[in-house]
């Protein structure tokens, strides 16, 4: 090879600066954000709701190994973080109970890494006829071991402990780096370790030669057999950490919530976590991250202001898949872009009207949405924002609706037109 050409491919390299901003620095901004929010005092609920966003943001992102990675659409993903749960539960109970030998003094703080390895095994056993098909025959055999695992929950109790579940007590065991693992402050510690750890591991596997290898049999499993690799073996190693990091996050789950049900081994979490990994972006590494974020959000805080919110969740689901593929993560990292480039020709002034046109048309998707359901209700509540009575019998309420879905789409058909004009 000449040297020219040698020079050529040094420069497609990234430079050692641009290593660090993409590959150093996110994980040190996370560091630094995870060491603030005790400095602000957070509530008890909000505490509570942290640590529901680090589980499922590891959750999340072990999903994504499979989808967004190596192109595998699962419908059971929910079944190794089940395991990995209970698994946690019962390792916990041994601990408390005083069992001699392995769980001797074995802290509470670590057992995740128990999940892990639950999470691990599942995968070995699970994958190794899955892994064997690809594409809709995959997702079909995962719905299946899905819906087996989550009956087999309810029948052997000894294991599962029945619809009652499995429960334990976190406050059991040496200490480690101080922590009882009793108040939400140590938890907050025990969720913030573990989702940067985790994080960080599910990183580093996708840096690996397998990690690319995954990415190769997503997009062309034929180039990647002509050039010596078997794809089916490439997808049943990913699906063993996948499951090994989902089992993982149920680790978390078990020592934050002390109980586990065969609900969570079900078909619900496991379309969440789609959701999740979807809706935040399945092209990049942070997608993931942020739709747990936004879904946990969701699910916590706006299912107390609002019935409607999972039609909410499913328009939203809709919107991404049809006119937004790359997710939350692709409209940020699309935004950036523009804002780097100083928003050149317009765009992002098109853009800002595009956002209006949508939030305008949303906003009027919401009164007719919040109105119905109250009306659907038979209660005789009515629907009262900012002061506002909208009942379904009120002029005001229609008059609204109509207004902000015609001017939503009329701001929608304007930008439309510039962005055709500029075309």
């Amino acid at each position: 090879m000449s040297e020219q050409a040698m020079k050529s491919y040094d420069d497609l390299a990234p430079s050692a600066t641009d290593k660090f901003r993409q590959r150093v620095l996110p994980f040190i901004v996370m560091i630094v954000l995870l060491a603030a929010i005790p400095l602000f005092d957070p509530s008890r609920t909000m505490n509570s709701l942290i640590a529901a966003m680090g589980i499922n943001i590891v959750f999340a992102l072990s999903y994504n190994m499979l989808l967004g990675r190596a192109g595998l659409l699962s419908f059971g993903h929910a079944v190794y973080f089940g395991l990995g749960g209970y698994a946690v539960l019962h390792a916990m109970n041994a601990i408390g109970a005083g069992s001699s030998g392995f769980w001797a003094g074995f802290p509470v703080f670590m057992l995740p890494v128990i999940g892990f390895g639950a999470g691990a095994l599942a995968g070995v056993v699970i994958g190794w006829p899955s892994c064997k098909r690809s594409g809709v025959p995959f997702a079909m055999i995962s719905l299946g071991v899905a819906e087996l695992v989550a009956s087999a929950g309810y029948m052997f109790g000894s294991i599962f402990g029945g619809e009652m579940g499995v429960t334990s007590d976190r406050m059991v065991g040496p200490r480690l780096f101080g922590l009882s693992m009793g108040p939400v402050e140590d938890i907050y510690w025990f969720i913030a370790f573990w989702t940067f750890l985790g994080t960080l591991g599910i990183y580093a596997f996708t840096r690996t030669p397998l990690g690319k290898m995954s990415e190769a049999t997503r997009d062309n499993p034929e180039r990647v057999q002509f050039v010596g690799y078997n794809p089916d073996r490439v997808r049943y190693l990913v699906f063993i950490f996948a499951g090994a990091f989902a089992g993982l996050a149920g680790g978390m789950s078990a020592v934050n919530y002390e109980i586990f049900t065969p609900e969570s081994l079900s078909l619900a979490p496991s379309g969440l976590v789609l959701l999740m990994a979807y809706i935040g972006g399945i092209r990049y590494f942070t997608g993931p991250i942020m739709g747990a974020v936004l879904l946990t959000y969701m699910q916590s805080m706006l299912s107390d202001y609002s019935e409607a919110w999972l039609l909410y969740l499913g328009l939203l689901f809709i919107a991404i898949v049809m006119y937004a593929p790359g997710g939350v993560a692709g409209i940020v990292y699309g935004l950036l872009g523009i804002l780097r480039r100083g928003g050149t020709d317009g765009v992002l002034a098109r853009r800002a009207k595009q956002a209006a046109g949508v939030a305008l048309a949303f906003t009027g998707l919401v009164i007719l949405v919040e109105i119905a359901v109250r009306w659907s209700n038979g209660y005789g509540e009515v629907f009262e924002p900012f002061g506002l009575h909208l009942g379904i019998d009120t002029p005001l309420s229609w008059f609204l609706i109509a207004g902000f879905f015609a001017a939503g789409f009329g701001v929608l058909r304007m930008a439309r037109e510039i962005e055709e004009g500029h075309g």
